[in-house]
């Protein structure tokens, strides 16, 4: 009986407080890391269920203009603007554009 007291008493003396320090720390470590990876779960859970990709037929889009008959005749400022984006395409390209 004596021989078990004084094993445990060896242990308890091995056992300091630096050692209690370093077994809370590790304690504590482990426990923010697992909060921290149950938190980063549903993080990713939840954006992955809001972040879902479109599927074509479910939006509510027209499809219309909502005013085509502007597209009819363009107006000179396009039509200026248009021929200025065809000379730099052409310049661009090593071309001359002629009008």
């Amino acid at each position: 009986m004596i021989e078990k007291v004084h094993s445990i008493c060896t242990i308890v003396d091995i056992m300091d407080t630096e050692t209690y320090g370093i077994i809370g720390m590790l304690a504590v470590t482990t426990g923010l890391l697992w909060y921290i990876i149950r938190i980063r779960n549903r993080n990713i859970a939840e954006s992955e269920s809001q972040n879902q990709p479109h599927i074509a037929g479910d939006d509510m889009l027209s499809g219309g203009a909502k005013n085509p008959e502007q597209f009819d005749e363009p107006d000179d400022e396009t039509l200026e603007m248009l021929g200025d984006l065809l000379e730099e395409a052409a310049e661009s390209q090593g071309l001359i554009y002629e009008e």
